[in-house]
């Protein structure tokens, strides 16, 4: 039983830890060294030493997103959501109260390819240690409390509610259902109303125990510890799981046939307009030559010429973008903007005459350089907390990217010329065969 007396202290202690947590990144110079080795049931592990703070960053990423729902749209996501509500005998409040009183932070996010369960913690034995019981357990023990799953069935089904008006969420969904047909990246990992209400508790469990096991995990860590403290804490960590099997592959993304238009009535006063394609992958071999080229087309915000034509000289809309976006398979290349509805004509002719126009002509020397000098020179924000390290670990690892991806990053940004742009656009880029999905209120004639 605590006593009064131990309130004050730990009322300094979690003051302390929360000031520490907060603290500024101290900015990295060079892209950090990546060690990588195997646990012994099969677990990725993608390491990095950050020595500046006394803490620790650790993420176990599953190959258990939406595209693995298996035509029950919401389960992965409903799974995830409920690891941190009950596990090895602790509920949900105990399990926060637990980590609360070591100053750790849990997280977890489920997505369209991977689900994250995250910890971050002082490296003090003290606190490190009951963290990462709670984290073993969560890990290996869920119990996946029937109240918890109602709990969070009834939130998830309020969100679809509020997804229903907001034209944005309208036209994303649609968007991903006419992009992807029949393949798992159609499916909305956050569930549709009829598979949110038919999931069971049974289903919740089998895919944990399908897809949160060793070798199904890439395990993140960046922190004060060496090596040989990473290891065996990572072994012990892992060790919690099944060892399991990878999930197999996910089925290729079938190329558009043609063009795919489609109006949904909306009564707002912006119509909300997204048009694009099945993209790049991650490890695509076109990778920095879109990336780079997609950067000066709309990538750039305010200076980029789809903002430029749009924006700047139209003032058809305040904001008009575009980007890739790479996943296991490839991912959205999306085009987007939002404009009074009597302008929604116009602003998408001029939309695809900027695409068509770039893809013809692929940018300027004075254009690339530009974009260049901005990408290589934001290079550093992305790598400059270990926050910011543990999750490019986690990509790095999950897509099975080279251990030196950082390191050579701005290196492949600074090669790519303007004929790989253009050629990598005329070739993968193909306005004739792209999906356009509007959501707004088609104006009154008079």
């Amino acid at each position: 039983m605590k006593t009064s007396a131990s309130h004050p202290r730990r009322r300094r202690r979690t003051q302390f830890l929360l000031a520490l947590f907060l603290l500024p990144a101290c900015a990295v110079s060079a892209a950090p060294a990546i060690e990588h080795w195997t646990t012994s049931n099969g677990a990725r592990v993608y390491y990095v030493h950050a020595p500046e703070l006394p803490m620790v960053d650790i993420q176990f990423i599953f190959d258990a997103g939406g595209a693995r729902d298996g035509g029950r749209p919401g389960l992965a996501r409903l799974t995830n959501a409920l690891l941190d509500q009950g596990a090895g005998g602790l509920d949900a409040d105990q399990i926060a109260q637990s980590l609360e009183q070591v100053g750790a932070q849990l997280s977890t996010s489920s997505h369209r390819d991977m689900a994250i369960v995250g910890l971050r913690s002082l490296i003090d034995p003290d606190l490190l240690g009951p963290a990462t019981e709670v984290l073993a357990r969560i890990l290996g023990q869920p119990d996946f409390p029937a109240e918890a799953l109602e709990r969070q069935r009834r939130r998830m089904l309020v969100a679809l509610k509020a997804q229903e008006e907001s034209p944005g969420d309208i036209a994303q969904k649609a968007f991903y259902a006419a992009l992807y047909g029949e393949h798992p990246y159609a499916a909305p990992p956050t569930g549709t109303e009829e598979s949110l209400k038919a999931l069971t508790r049974g289903e919740v469990r089998d895919y944990f125990h399908r897809y949160y096991v060793a070798r199904n995990a890439v395990v993140a860590v960046v922190g004060a510890l060496d090596r040989d403290q990473v290891a065996s804490l990572v072994e012990r960590l892992a060790g919690a799981l099944a060892e399991g099997e990878r999930a197999p592959a996910l089925p290729p993304v079938t190329p558009l046939a043609g063009a795919v238009e489609k109006h949904i009535e909306f009564p707002s006063t912006q119509t909300h307009i997204l048009m694009g394609q099945p993209g790049m992958k991650r490890k695509d071999a076109d990778y920095f030559p879109l990336y780079v080229g997609n950067h000066v087309l709309g990538g750039s915000g305010l200076v980029s010429r789809i903002s430029e034509e749009i924006r700047e000289k139209r003032g058809l809309a305040y904001s008009a973008y575009s980007y890739f976006m790479p996943m296991r398979e490839p991912g959205p290349y999306t085009l987007g903007l939002q404009t009074r509805n009597d302008k929604a004509g116009e602003a998408l002719a001029v939309l695809r005459n900027t695409l068509q126009r770039f893809i013809d002509e692929g940018p300027t020397a004075r254009e690339l350089k530009a974009s260049k000098r901005n990408i290589t020179g934001g290079f550093p924000l992305r790598i400059s907390s270990n926050g910011k390290i543990v999750s490019n670990l986690a990509m790095i690892g999950f897509y099975g990217l080279p251990l030196d991806y950082l390191e050579t990053f701005t290196a492949h940004v600074k090669a790519v010329t303007r004929d790989q742009i253009r050629a990598a656009f005329q070739r993968r880029i193909h306005p004739g065969r792209m999906v356009t999905i509007t959501v707004g209120q088609t104006p009154r004639d008079g």
